[in-house]
């Protein structure tokens, strides 16, 4: 099947195969003209955005947290993209696809006269050289390696169609054709090693190109001259309105949000939520919408001798007050996990009479498994205190509070908490080493693949888990080409991810902006990312 489909079930609707319509027939806006004092939208102008922390590496198909993100995505242009309000699959590069009835093959027809910011053409060459070495890179595209598990091959057919061809059923690869992840760059970037393409030699075919990267200050891009082959849901036909785009790095939040008075930027992302009222007051707009995905939560490394028991992880799940720590650390944009996905994630199931606050049950697991109050309140067995460590890193403002909040609510049913903070750079290196019991994380994906990516012992398994039954729902799930099928598979792993606390979710992540008055048009694609080639200033 092709075309449009709801957010909340799989892209393929059924197992022939039929031919979505043409680009011209789809067109439609992602935004609605956000016109004040008379302006209207104009070319031209310097929007200047404030980042959370710096980005690291601003290759889309390396980069993994939304301060990346952000100067990434205006680099590269997606197979499809995804209507953030219907969850639709629209055309943006391909014009048209196909997808075989087992969804082990997707055809993609391409639009011809488009090229990458070096001259190059964009056609089924490049797709094929691009999924390659996602391939290629291995662990450096932890995103792209799963969404492209079980790739065999990209056939050119001819210069504008490309067959992508996968071992064993793949539903949720239309998805995951509209992502950044999977944006197209030149073969003069594709071919160079992981490390030469993070700040520097990215050549994509996006409405914007990289002028400089400073580590730790700022991200410079540039308006794309005679860019035309836009997204079907933006307004805007042709290049950006905006010439310039900096993104500068701002770690403070009071800084950030200083300078958005001021005027020195015209843009914040991650809003403290100290600070939403105090915005809003002062007559800037706010913007927010909340993350699909993988919320913010503790997952266990079930290889450690204490987090390995499952008494033990249970009951760390009931010893949390979800509500406590978004009433007390985050604000009203924000709600308490109520699953192992997110809310606004497809196939989401709402399993949140499983993670009520329940010290006495928690209290009752732990004293079954053989763990006694110590005279310090701190829980021991054969000598061993209840001791763990929480591994988290520092690209989200309230983590360090809502941690320290979960330390000591751990703390009054006899578990000790020591957090280890590091940079997001560093964080996926200390996950990997394993010297850990608790990581502290999300993922942003609307499609539920997530949960695939986050907790299949044959992917990156951080967690050390081996479950087959866990395992065997994943890949279903994946190759499941019936809507209601992998809906089931999907429900059924959500409860074993909850039931068995290899994931304690806690609060589902919401993406605040503040813009000032003289910003328009900057909307969220469908995973609460920015796209900016609509954005003007008046």
């Amino acid at each position: 099947m092709s075309g449009p489909l709801p957010q909340h079930r799989s892209a393929l609707t059924s197992l022939a195969v039929v031919t979505v319509l043409s680009l011209a027939a789809t067109a439609c806006s992602s935004s609605t003209a956000d016109s004040a004092g008379g302006s209207t939208p104009h070319s031209g102008g310097h929007l200047t955005f404030a980042l959370a922390s710096d980005p690291i590496c601003v290759d889309p198909q390396q980069a993994g947290n939304n301060d990346a993100i952000y100067p990434a995505r205006q680099l590269v242009d997606s197979l499809t993209d995804q209507d953030p309000g219907t969850g639709k699959i629209v055309p943006w590069l391909a014009k048209s696809w196909k997808v075989s009835g087992d969804a082990r093959e997707f055809t993609f027809n391409l639009r011809e006269g488009v090229t990458f910011s070096d001259g190059t053409p964009v056609n089924a060459g490049s797709v094929k050289s691009n999924f390659d070495g996602i391939i290629g890179l291995g662990a450096e595209a932890v995103l792209g390696s799963s969404y492209l598990a079980g790739y065999k091959g990209t056939t050119v057919v001819d210069e504008y169609t490309a067959k992508v061809t996968f071992s064993t059923p793949n539903a949720q690869f239309l998805q995951a054709s509209s992502t950044f992840t999977l944006g197209l760059l030149a073969e003069s970037t594709v071919k160079l090693p992981a490390a030469e393409r993070c700040t520097d030699n990215l050549v994509g075919s996006g409405p914007f190109t990289l002028t400089d990267y400073t580590q730790n200050r700022s991200v410079e891009e540039k308006r794309r001259a005679g860019y035309d082959w836009g997204s079907s849901l933006w307004s805007r036909k042709g290049p950006a309105y905006l010439e310039r785009l900096s993104f500068k790095v701002i770690p403070e939040s009071g800084v950030r949000t200083g300078s958005l008075r001021s005027g020195q930027i015209d843009a914040i992302g991650g809003v403290a939520p100290q600070d939403e009222e105090g915005l809003k007051g002062a007559g800037f707009a706010l913007r927010s919408r909340a993350n699909p995905g993988l919320p913010f939560a503790l997952s266990a490394n079930v290889a450690r001798p204490i987090t390995k028991d499952i008494k033990v992880r249970q009951a760390i799940q009931k010893a949390l007050d979800r509500q406590e720590i978004v009433d007390t650390v985050l604000s009203a944009s924000y709600k308490p996990a109520t699953s192992s996905l997110a809310s606004t994630t497809g196939d989401y199931t709402d399993l949140g009479d499983r993670l009520g606050h329940d010290a006495a049950g928690a209290e009752e697991l732990l004293e079954g498994a053989g763990w006694r109050t110590g005279s310090d309140g701190i829980r021991t067995k054969n000598g061993r205190k209840l001791a763990l460590k929480v591994v988290w890193a520092s690209n989200f403002g309230p983590n360090q509070t809502a941690l320290e909040l979960i330390q000591q609510q751990l703390k009054k049913v006899g578990i000790q908490v020591s957090l280890q903070s590091s940079t997001i750079g560093d964080y996926v290196a200390l996950r990997q080493k394993g010297d850990y019991d608790l990581s502290w994380g999300n993922s942003t994906r609307v499609d539920p693949d997530i949960l695939r990516t986050g907790f299949s012992g044959k992917l990156l398994n951080f967690g050390h888990l081996s479950d087959g039954e866990l395992d065997t729902l994943l890949e279903k799930q994946a190759s499941a080409s019936d809507p209601d099928r992998r809906a089931a598979y999907v429900a059924q792993a959500q409860k074993i991810v909850v039931d068995k606390a290899y994931q304690i979710p806690v609060f589902e992540l919401t993406t605040v902006l503040g813009l000032s008055e003289k910003v328009h048009d900057l909307d969220f694609e469908a995973s609460s990312r920015l796209q900016f080639h609509d954005t003007w200033l008046s």
